[in-house]
């Protein structure tokens, strides 16, 4: 298939700049042939069933963004992922304004410009004294919000609303956003009714919000991010398939890390770098049930929902969304979508 076959026309007014006043105050798209249906996400509950198994991406946000003065100007510079001892990759922007060697101070701590790469990536070298890089991003480090939410600073509620109520292992340099709609209150209702949820972690990189720059899209290079499938989830996630209930897949995120780390439709428990592509004609292994934002046009995210749950459907439903003023991006409403079989 081609990049264009990707594109649609998005009103600007729909790209949600800030989150609903509450986590779960957000909209759900329940999508049907017969009449979809929009609700709040806290009537989540309404359409699982006992037994149902919830799977989360539980990895969190570090605070990646930096800020560098040089010439009374700024250089926005947000880290994607290490590569060694206190060495990261990050793209710069504007990165012609850097020059390789060149170092900026931080109070007692400084970093380095080791390599300027393509498209506005560099190399960067931390020099820390007596504490961790995670210990040096939160005093130093702005919350990553994403370049299409155009506000000229970042709000206080953003260091809460931009992490997920269940993240635990930091690494993550944007949100894993279909989980910003899960509450405490709405977790522990869902449970109540007898579904489990487990977790998996993948530390999302700056590379999620790369665009797809080649028209003939089997030539497009993927990412690289970490991730990982704890013993216990994949117990219960193979336990929940061969007992026939619905693996519910919470965000593109874990989708990836569920079928990076499959072989014919087991799960297996480990770690490893994934650069996993999927796109129409992907044969999914794992989840019966996808609940995920509104992503990008010509995005590899909109390529795999369109893989999941049908080309034409997924065309469909995002018309539907777009004709009911729906919010998209990551601070916008969510789907709850069905894996499309094989007639």
């Amino acid at each position: 298939m081609r990049l264009s076959d990707f594109d649609f026309d998005l009103p600007e007014e729909l790209i949600a700049q800030e989150p609903s006043d509450l986590r779960d105050h957000s909209n759900l798209l329940i999508p049907s042939p017969i009449k979809s249906q929009i609700v709040k996400f806290y009537n989540l509950p309404d359409y699982l069933v006992a037994g149902d198994l919830l799977v989360f991406n539980n990895s969190r946000v570090i605070n990646a963004k930096l800020i560098l003065k040089k010439n009374n100007k700024e250089i926005n510079i947000n880290l994607n992922r290490p590569i060694g001892d206190n060495i990261w990759l990050g793209f710069a922007r504007p990165s012609r304004k850097l020059d390789e060697g060149e170092e900026f101070s931080f109070g007692k701590h400084k970093l380095k410009i080791k390599k300027k790469l393509e498209f506005g990536e560099i190399e960067i070298k931390f020099y820390l004294e007596g504490i961790s890089l995670f210990d040096f991003l939160d005093q130093y480090g702005l919350v990553p919000l994403p370049q299409y939410i155009k506000r000229s600073k970042i709000k206080k509620e953003d260091v809460d609303r931009y992490q997920n109520v269940y993240s635990e292992p930091k690494g993550s340099v944007a949100a894993a956003t279909a989980g910003l709609h899960f509450s405490s209150e709405l977790m522990e209702k869902i449970i109540a009714k007898n579904i489990d949820m487990v977790f998996v972690t993948l530390h999302v990189g700056a590379g999620t919000f790369l665009p797809v720059k080649t028209e003939n899209i089997a030539d497009h290079k993927m990412h690289s991010e970490w991730c990982e499938v704890p013993k216990e989830t994949a117990d219960k996630i193979n336990k929940a398939k061969k007992d026939g209930r619905r693996v519910i897949v919470v965000g593109t995120t874990a989708m990836r890390t569920l079928e990076s780390c499959s072989d014919n439709k087991v799960v297996f428990a480990g770690s490893k770098e994934t650069s996993i592509f999927i796109t129409p004609g992907y044969k999914f292994q794992i989840a019966d049930v996808l609940i995920t934002n509104f992503h990008l046009p010509k995005s590899t995210l909109f390529m795999l929902v369109c893989a999941f749950a049908g080309y034409e459907e997924m065309k469909n439903i995002y018309k539907y969304a777009i004709d009911n003023k729906m919010r998209f991006f990551s601070y916008g409403d969510a789907m709850m979508i069905e894996r499309k079989t094989s007639k």
